[in-house]
């Protein structure tokens, strides 16, 4: 039976009462003057409800709380031809979600994306495809990180166990339909240069540091950027952020991203996309590593005839690593596992009372092994095969880490074996090996087309981007949801 809305002692439904109040904003924008925001010209068509749109938008208990320059994006958002208005954000605890982070979102941080930007004598006469919307309207985007003050869970984003929400809405970007294609958003981390400690036992750097003689090597390098706690550089220079004036290859950023898939965002009939993604120790996983020189985004290994030459359909730890059987590893659907009684394989099946029947053939790793992976491959330059070059340094580190957490030798990090409550290489959990969110400073959509492999199109370049944005912390927290979500999971 449907649920009647709540009776104030006025006898006027709650339903009733909210349509009021948007209707009394809608009345005051009106006699203020307000203009429809960036309507597209003709002979696109403009939202007619515009001002009502917006004025909903602005009182939702989800939004009114919100910084005034992400308010006004959602707003601005609501106000454009739209099939829905940005994601309404529930609670999923007995109390409202927080506020600790967001990101607002363009397309102006970047190299413009070759396949979407338009090039005279090339494709200046073919439809346009991610961008240009609406008659040339700009696309935006605006994205929201809430943790959930669940019972028995921290509420500190910084902590690792914590639950967060991630809210994507974007606005004027057009729908895909072929090609097997889709939108992905990337929360990003960028490698810094760690601290300098004593080796361990085997002469190799000790989880999180580097040793003396590695910081040597970093002071050595360029302009002696890459001293502790800084951004490293691989040319030892200032940071070099992407920017418009990027020009693959000869000019483009000089620091090493960590990508976080946030997963495909569904994009609508009026080209709103929005996408929801829940990060915790479950899902704080990056695509396998190895897979970095075959998606083209490094220098000369298109030219190469690199791309998808390597497969990482069947997990395992890289071309220097354990290589698995595609029936023990592939993806079975039958009602029985071949290792174990798990039936179906599905890497969403991270949490179960059996933990036979948690997945074992995981080809993500977790955020803080990349994040050590990429520190023996770019900056242990001492500690780690002094003199091996790239990517023999990538695939041998990628077998190497992925050994510490393995524990029985078949080169991947099965659910168990990454839960944050695990113990591994000594350490009596693998806290360690997560990275907490507000430490992801970027976000970034991408233009995915299917090829097989998890990590980004033409990672780590910003070639297949559509839009970008830099992270605003929200200290102290705010509320940001309204009314309950139907499972708290």
């Amino acid at each position: 039976m449907m649920k009647a809305p709540v009776q104030h002692r006025s006898g006027i439904s709650s339903k009733t009462m909210a349509a009021a109040r948007a209707a009394v904003v809608f009345l005051a924008l009106a006699a203020s003057g307000s203009a429809l925001a960036e309507q597209p010209p003709p002979p696109c068509h403009p939202n007619p409800h515009a001002l009502f749109d917006r004025a909903i938008v602005h009182l939702r208990g989800d939004v009114r709380n919100l910084p005034r320059r992400l308010q006004e994006r959602l707003e601005r958002m609501a106000e454009r031809p739209h099939t829905y208005l940005p994601m309404q954000a529930f609670a999923e605890a007995d109390k409202p979600s927080q506020l600790f982070q967001y990101y607002l979102l363009d397309t102006t941080g970047f190299e413009a994306n070759p396949f979407t930007a338009r090039f005279p004598g090339i494709n200046d006469q073919a439809m346009l495809t991610a961008t240009g919307g609406n008659c040339g309207l700009p696309t935006i985007g605006a994205v929201r990180l809430v943790v959930e003050p669940k019972p028995d869970l921290p509420t500190d984003p910084q902590d690792v166990r914590a639950f967060i929400d991630v809210f994507t809405d974007l606005s004027n970007l057009f729908v895909i339909n072929n090609e097997s294609g889709w939108y992905e958003g990337w929360m990003i981390h960028d490698l810094e240069v760690p601290r300098v400690a004593a080796p361990n036992a085997d002469g190799r750097a000790q989880f999180g540091t580097m040793t003396a003689a590695d910081a040597a090597a970093m002071r050595a390098m360029g302009s002696h950027n890459n001293e502790p706690g800084k951004l490293f550089t691989m040319d030892g220079n200032a940071p070099h952020l992407p920017n418009s004036s990027d020009q693959f290859p000869a000019r483009q950023t000089n620091i090493v991203p960590i990508q976080l898939s946030m997963g495909a965002v569904n994009c609508m009939q009026q080209t709103d996309c929005h996408g929801y993604w829940e990060f915790n120790y479950t899902t704080n996983w990056i695509h396998p590593l190895y897979e970095l020189p075959f998606t083209g985004g490094l220098p000369g290994t298109f030219e190469a005839g690199n791309i998808g030459a390597l497969s990482s359909l069947i997990p395992g730890s890289g071309p220097a690593g354990v290589k698995n059987n595609s029936i023990d590893y592939g993806d079975n659907p039958n009602t029985a596992g071949t290792l174990q009684a798990s039936g179906p394989r599905d890497p969403d099946k991270f949490d179960a009372d059996d933990d036979a029947q948690r997945e074992y053939r995981q080809r993500f790793i977790p955020s803080g092994l990349a994040r050590e992976i990429l520190l023996d491959t770019y900056v242990r330059l001492a500690s780690f095969e002094p003199g091996v070059g790239f990517p023999q340094r990538l695939y041998d580190a990628y077998a190497a880490q992925v050994k510490r957490v393995d524990q029985n030798g078949d080169g991947v990090i099965s659910a168990l074996e990454g839960d944050v409550d695990s113990a591994s290489d000594g350490f009596a959990d693998n806290s360690r090996l997560f990275l907490p969110a507000p430490s992801f400073r970027r976000f970034a959509v991408t233009r995915e087309i299917n090829d097989g492999l998890l990590a980004p199109r033409f990672a780590p370049s910003q070639r297949a981007w559509v839009l970008s944005g830099m992270a605003t912390t929200v200290s102290p927290t705010v509320r940001a949801s309204e009314g309950r979500d139907g499972d708290d999971r």
